[in-house]
Parts: structure tokens; sequence; C-alpha cells
């Protein structure tokens, strides 16, 4: 009985290490599909024009694209998009 509860303590421990890097990245798309669209909403309140991919009201879109580029990509992407809205409020 102890080996076989040995066995599931290790078996769950591995697939809480397994998943914990999923659900983090999970968390960080989420907060960067949030944000695009935060983003984007601020971009047409400004009406500062911009256009393509980055700049749509696509939850899914954004999601999708985020968990297939590395962190520092979309980390990257979205602190351009920020430093754009900062640059057309300045007009």
């Amino acid at each position: 009985m102890l080996r076989i509860c040995a066995v599931l303590l290790g078996a769950l421990l591995l697939t809480t290490l397994w998943l914990g890097p999923k659900a983090t990245a999970q968390a960080n798309c989420e907060w960067y599909a949030k944000m695009a669209l935060k983003q984007q909403q601020e971009n047409e309140q400004r009406k500062c024009g911009f256009t393509g991919p980055e700049w749509r009201f696509d939850l899914t879109a954004h999601m999708e694209w985020c968990r297939g580029v590395a962190p520092d990509v979309w980390k990257k992407q979205a602190q351009l998009r920020n430093q754009q809205l900062e640059d057309c409020a300045k007009r």
C-alpha cells in the first residue's frame, strides 16, 4: 500500500510539474490577448488608425498567436503596441 501511495504521489507530482508551465503559459497568453483587445480599443478611441493582425478585436486569434511564439516575442509585441499608442497620444 505504501508503495502504491508513493507511486501515485510521484505521478501527481510529475503531472503538476508538467502542467505547471502550461498553465502559466495559458495565463500569460490570456493576459496578452486581453491586453491586445484593450490596446485595439484605445487605437479606435484615439483614432490612431493602426491596422494589421496585431490590431484586431479577435481574442482567439491573439491567444493562438501567443501560444505559437516564445514569451519574449509576445512581450515585445505588446510593448510595441503600447509604444505606438503612446506616440499616437502625443499627436
